[in-house]
């Protein structure tokens, strides 16, 4: 943990800082909306079966006679059991009979229907095209069409790759920051991802053809690439890997940036053996990803952040990809959560630094889970009430987000950060496969996967109670020093109960 003295001698958050955060901000604000993009190009429109009576360009007026559009769909497609047209099955044959008997189907032998054999016939009112309609067209016999799939053609697969290349910055940010700085410097990326959003809400209204939406969408990445290479290396990251020389250059290098004077003579590599002579020993043996389990402390943390990754990215993505089946606004609701979860984050701030890490995530879990809960069990018709709870619930999945990186990133040693990240951000893959998943439930009921969504955010809150607390406490930077906090904590606390007795 002795890295953070080098730090402060080459400015802990100086000019070299913020011109980093600012274009990791600029990078967020088009990069990480592609994770919720498939709400608007992979959408689900309203949709029937394609009829002959009805769709049919040869069909003349002559052949239908004087019929409006809604009777011949009252005679060519059974309702469901909430009245209204069945998106999944149509009549064999015209049921003619139907226009003469006023809603009264007592008397009526039950007509035959088939599957939508000849495919369907899309609501345009909302989106031009989506990937459902035009590559997905799966069936399912319960649901007639899956959840949202992922289309993957070259400029979507471009633009993942650059996603997961540009997410991994924010990790050469947090190594860079003083420790009173991380909680700030990751929100200020939350609300960046927030804004994000929102400009991906107004380019979707603008573009409902899902070919140019995620055009525009993606094309920008690619320009984002360029300016990486001037950023520096995790100077962290360099010593403990055993390359403190390049180590000590990008130290060097940063405190110029940072105005800092005489940085040569107070930055030299007798001073970086002296200060990391501890973490040089330990480069001395060889990390892998073994070793993340060979520890018991080291061990236990990897275990829960892998479960706390896994529980909130179900409850987080299965949430934020299926807003539509809440029956509202799509543009409406991603706008004005976004736009609300930008003070939420600063709220956030304010309880991780406050409050702690652990206590924050239990409120943020528990908050969002019962937001979702009571979003299920509002009655439609009170839709302010519905609109004030999912903006609620969006607003909160931002800031769990937020609060699970700052947590993670300052849990792991940075001698093995990047690997252990990598297993708990396989684990949150793993949740967000998960997640729409859970949505096939709804052929029992419309309302079980959102209560699945909504337990699990509850329950995913008591994780950070078993872990350590991280508020103002330096990264620590071997696995060593995670196996000695709990020893250099106690030894602390009995040095400070001593020096209290000894006056008396």
């Amino acid at each position: 943990m002795a890295f953070q003295d080098l730090l402060n001698q080459a400015g802990g958050m100086g000019r070299y800082q913020i011109l980093q955060m600012a274009f990791l901000l600029i990078c967020n604000v088009m990069v990480t909306p592609h994770a919720i993009l498939e709400n608007f190009t992979a959408a689900i429109p309203g949709h029937r079966c394609w009829v002959h009576i009805i769709d049919n360009d040869t069909v003349s007026d002559s052949d239908s006679g004087t019929l409006s559009q809604d009777d011949l769909l009252r005679i060519s497609i059974p309702l469901d059991s909430n009245l209204r047209p069945d998106k999944c099955h149509r009549f064999v044959q015209p049921q003619w009979h139907l226009l003469h008997l006023n809603g009264t189907f007592s008397n009526v032998t039950e007509p035959d229907t088939e599957p939508c054999v000849d495919g369907w016939v899309y609501d345009q009112s909302t989106f031009l095209s989506t990937t459902v309609t035009e590559v997905w067209e799966e069936v399912n016999p319960h649901m007639c069409f899956t959840s949202n799939g992922h289309h993957w053609d070259l400029c979507s697969f471009g633009s993942h790759l650059l996603h997961l290349l540009l997410t991994s910055l924010p990790e050469r940010v947090i190594e860079w920051t003083s420790p009173k700085f991380k909680a700030l410097v990751t929100i200020l990326m939350s609300c960046a991802t927030s804004f994000g959003s929102i400009v991906m809400a107004g380019l979707a209204f603008a573009f409902r053809n899902w070919h140019h939406l995620q055009l525009v969408m993606s094309v920008p990445i690619f320009f984002f690439l360029i300016p990486t290479r001037w950023m520096s290396e995790s100077a962290r990251w360099l010593i403990v890997n055993n390359k403190p020389q390049k180590g000590l250059q990008e130290l060097r290098r940063v405190a110029c940036k940072n105005g800092v004077k005489n940085s040569g003579d107070a930055l030299t590599m007798e001073v970086v053996r002296t200060t990391m002579r501890e973490e040089l020993e330990a480069t001395q043996t060889k990390t892998s990803l073994s070793d993340l389990f060979h520890t018991p402390n080291l061990r236990k943390r990897v275990f829960l952040l892998c479960l706390l990754r896994f529980s909130a990215a179900i409850s987080i993505l299965g949430f934020s990809i299926h807003l539509q089946h809440l029956k509202s606004n799509v543009f409406l609701m991603q706008c004005l959560y976004s736009s609300v979860s930008i003070p939420a984050c600063i709220v956030a701030v304010f309880l991780l630094n406050h409050t702690g890490r652990r206590i924050s995530q239990l409120f943020f879990c528990f908050l969002f889970g019962i937001t979702i809960l009571a979003t299920v069990f509002v009655p439609e018709e009170m839709r302010t009430l519905r609109v004030v709870l999912i903006t609620l619930a969006g607003a909160n999945s931002v800031v769990i987000s937020s609060s699970n990186i700052i947590h993670s990133n300052e849990l792991l040693p940075t001698v093995i950060r990047a690997r252990a990240l990598g297993v708990t951000g396989t684990a949150g893959s793993m949740g967000a496969a998960v997640a729409p998943v859970l949505m096939t439930l709804t052929m029992y009921s419309a309302s079980l996967p959102w209560i699945i969504y909504g337990v699990i955010s509850i329950l995913a809150g008591f994780v950070p109670l078993l872990l350590p607390e991280t508020k103002n406490k330096p990264l620590p930077d071997s696995i060593q020093d995670v196996e000695n906090e709990w020893k250099g904590s106690r030894h602390t606390n009995e040095e400070g109960a001593i020096i209290k007795v000894t006056p008396f």
